[in-house]
């Protein structure tokens, strides 16, 4: 009984309700521009949300503003973090002449596990 009332149609592919009594919320259109490639993206908001000053480029990823009239909407950047590296780290614990004595310990501790001192050639190293 259950084939014969779903025959004809694509589970799935195709919803079976309607869009009577649906009411959309409104919609604003919002036009940014990449500071980069200078390509334009649209973008559609709900017309109560707080749109963003920059969005990232869809074309090469760079910084996108909003554009406001005439001109584009402006950034601030002086509460941007700029991302450390593993030395940066690394330099805020240890001084330069203390990474050079933990080397030359770590290069040691190295050299006599191999077995071999400092008279290890090129031919060695390649092998």
């Amino acid at each position: 009984m259950a084939d014969r009332s779903l025959r004809g149609i694509r589970l799935g592919a195709q919803s079976l309700q309607s869009e009577e009594g649906v009411v959309f919320h409104e919609r604003a259109q919002h036009t940014y521009t990449c500071t980069s490639c200078g390509r334009d993206t649209n973008l559609t908001f709900a017309a109560d949300a707080e749109v963003p000053p920059a969005w990232e480029c869809r074309t090469c990823g760079a910084e996108a503003l909003l554009r406001v009239g005439e001109g584009t909407a402006s950034v601030d950047h002086s509460g941007d973090k700029v991302p450390r590296s593993h030395w940066d780290m690394l330099l805020e614990r240890r001084t330069l002449p203390e990474l050079e004595e933990l080397l030359e310990e770590r290069l040691a501790y190295v050299r006599a596990r191999r077995g071999s001192g400092d008279d290890m050639t090129v031919d060695k190293l390649s092998a």
